[in-house]
């Protein structure tokens, strides 16, 4: 399945608990695809799988220094979904701020209406 929206695309690869796993491990600084294996019940085929999905995101950039190709992790690939989870953080906000004061009204006793013979 391929994905060509950024933010899906960032998503479906957030979604995977080994990937974030990997991007924990990368915030520390580059690592080769043997250094990710290391400790974790992986291959090494399975961990560039994850890294191929996580450079397509946008996550991960990878370079080639002789035999090695180390990961390394990109903020900037999380732009998009920052910006959408903003938007969707206003709009949910404006929503519930919105129903704060309509329950608050609903709860509030009703105002004396005058008399106008009065």
């Amino acid at each position: 399945m391929s994905i060509e929206d950024p933010v899906s695309r960032t998503f479906a690869a957030l979604a995977d608990p080994t990937r974030r796993s990997i991007l924990e491990r990368l915030a520390g600084g580059e690592l080769g695809v043997v250094e990710l294996a290391r400790g974790t019940a992986l291959t090494q085929p399975a961990i560039t799988k994850h890294l191929r999905v996580l450079e397509q995101a946008g996550l991960v950039s990878r370079s080639r220094a002789g035999q090695r190709r180390p990961a390394r992790l990109r903020t900037d690939g999380l732009a998009a979904a920052d910006a959408w989870m903003q938007r969707a953080r206003e709009e949910w906000t404006a929503r519930l701020d919105r129903l704060e004061s309509h329950l608050a009204n609903w709860n509030s006793p009703p105002h004396a209406e005058e008399d106008p013979d009065a």
